[in-house]
């Protein structure tokens, strides 16, 4: 008796293992979903217009910024046009969800809802997290770190009501002086791009995002901003093949379910004179599609931008970018004048019957995938407290305390020394030298000004002859971070000053690529790169120089002759 009721016991125990794992087993992708018949999407289809077909293909632009009357304007667009989604920008996150909440009303399909979040919500919105920028998750070794970030960035983002993120960024950054992707890259390193990126795509897919990896076939060596203008990528196919491309290769391979397109000119890939690859079939469809097999979502760049509409003026961007191969048209400068072009172009023959049938029907599928087909409005309560977790909090700590990279290290500190703890770029004491003060309580607190004179410098420099070891911060202040810094020439001879003293500690809150701009601050006997101005990363580099923190970070860019990629101790 006793033996069968072990036996039934283990019955048990095996049927409620097949049943759990059955249930827990993660859906399948948006990518294995596309080679499945699905009846909502041919259903949706077949009871659609041409017109309401390609409505699918258009995107349009939404704030919740700029005010009830702009909000209203948009979503009439989308009534009238039945659009297939929406690009949300700045705003706030209640105000965006409950504004998702009224345009979704007003949508026969529910739309999908994207919105630019390389570093998360904090991107776009206000009281929202900002996770690191990507050059900073770059000197990451743990890329399940990053897994993770991208598992919380796709609960923030639903959370509000969205579908899918326009991130992340794998381009290779190859170029310092690149006005426009610089510190949005995972680094110089084509190997390291690639890593991190799928980390963080397959940490947002696996949690039921859609995303998009960007800008192919490779942004990272411009020297021109493509919002301003047409940058030119003068090289080889062998080149961009073996380097620019290799990332997005690999995001394919690994089944990432969108890639957007960059508005750039490439003769080796399509000669076409002024011609930005967003137009461009053999690009789009002869590379993207035909020689890397991509199956999913193409986007295009944001058509609005000076890049594509300079050349190719009147929506006559929107139809080449369909005829191109784009499944998604990103922000026309008028979405009624281009569904109605690229409208004509179907007639016309422009695209087959088939291929544009299965672009319609990739669009659907992903509205499916990503649960539209089950479409629930967003809750409001308690939004603010969800997207603003302590988890989410400890994880941003966390990245940030893995980012640290330590350059050089043999100054080293006594919390017991007096201390002069200085913090140059900034108006007021900073997140740095509240901490630093912690650990080294023996200290006096300095601040310089990035503009401050020199009589104001060579008085605060004869103060510090008094300090046995000096703790300095260098810090950017600017939203965005650029290559070089905006200190004044006196400025910067105080720092190569500082740093030929052998009792002086660095760290640089600021763009790695920035170190170049500040000649001497090589010698420096102790110099951490912490990469941007967070309370976050503040904290983590006080640590590390108390001790309680062991800099694991390497470097994702060189920055000069004595600090390559790869380089951390």
């Amino acid at each position: 008796m006793q033996r069968n009721k072990s036996r039934f016991s283990h019955l048990i125990i095996i049927i409620f293992v097949f049943f759990a794992g059955d249930a827990f087993a993660q859906k399948e992708s948006y990518i294995q979903s596309l080679s499945k018949q699905n009846r909502w999407v041919d259903s949706v289809y077949n009871k659609m217009s041409r017109k309401q077909r390609v409505a699918q293909l258009l995107f349009v632009r939404a704030h919740t910024n700029k005010g009830q009357a702009y909000a209203d304007s948009v979503g009439q667009v989308i009534k009238d046009q039945q659009l297939g989604g929406v690009v949300f920008f700045q705003g706030g996150p209640v105000r965006q969800a409950n504004l998702i909440n009224k345009y979704q009303k007003l949508a026969k399909v529910p739309l999908i809802i994207t919105m630019d979040g390389e570093w998360g919500l904090g991107m776009r919105l206000d009281s929202t997290i900002s996770y690191p920028y990507q050059m900073t998750l770059g000197a990451i070794q743990d890329n399940n770190l990053i897994y993770k970030m991208g598992q919380q960035v796709a609960y923030d983002f639903k959370r509000l009501g969205m579908q899918m993120n326009l991130g992340p960024d794998m381009d290779v950054n190859n170029n310092p002086n690149n006005p426009v992707i610089n510190y949005r890259s995972f680094g110089d390193n084509m190997y390291n791009v690639a890593k991190k990126g799928i980390a963080y795509f397959k940490g947002m897919q696996d949690a039921g995002l859609l995303t998009s990896a960007k800008h192919f076939p490779g942004h990272g060596d411009t020297n021109v901003d493509s919002h301003f203008d047409l940058p030119l990528l003068p090289y080889g196919r062998g080149r961009l093949d073996s380097l620019e491309m290799y990332p997005f290769r690999e995001a394919i391979n690994a089944g990432i379910s969108g890639v957007m397109i960059a508005h750039m000119n490439i003769p080796s890939l399509d000669k076409t004179p002024k011609l930005p690859s967003t137009l461009s079939r053999p690009i789009i469809t002869g590379v993207l599609k035909d020689s890397l097999k991509f199956k999913g979502l193409v986007l295009s760049d944001a058509m609005e931008m000076k890049g594509v509409t300079k050349y190719f003026p009147n929506g006559e961007a929107d139809v080449k970018a369909f005829i191109a191969g784009n499944d998604i048209i990103e922000l026309s400068e008028n979405s009624d004048r281009a569904i109605n072009l690229i409208r004509k172009a179907v007639r016309h023959g422009s695209v087959s019957a088939a291929e544009f049938e299965e672009r319609i029907k990739k669009i659907l599928a992903a509205k499916y995938w990503a649960g539209l087909n089950q479409y629930k409005p967003t809750p409001l309560a308690n939004l603010s407290q969800d997207i603003n977790s302590d988890a989410a909090k400890a994880l941003v700590q966390q990245l940030s305390d893995a980012a640290v990279t330590q350059l050089k290290n043999t100054t080293k500190l006594n919390p017991f020394l007096k201390t002069a703890v200085v913090s140059i770029g900034v108006t007021s004491p900073t997140p740095f030298q509240m901490e630093a003060v912690r650990y080294f309580p023996n200290s006096r607190i300095f601040i310089v000004n990035k503009d401050a004179p020199a009589i104001e410098l060579s008085n605060i420099l004869a103060w510090l002859k008094q300090y046995p070891q000096i703790i300095v911060g260098i810090h950017d202040t600017r939203l965005r971070p650029q290559s070089k810094l905006d200190y004044n020439s006196d400025v910067k001879l105080m720092i190569a000053d500082l740093a030929s003293r052998k009792n002086t500690a660095f760290s640089v809150f600021a763009n790695a690529y920035a170190i170049a701009g500040l000649p001497g601050l090589e010698k420096a006997g102790n110099l951490m790169v912490c990469y941007q101005m967070t309370p976050e990363l503040q904290k983590s580099a006080a640590k590390a120089l108390s001790g309680g923190l062991k800099p694991a970070g390497k470097l994702p860019v060189t920055i000069n002759t004595f600090f390559t990629t790869g380089m951390g101790l």
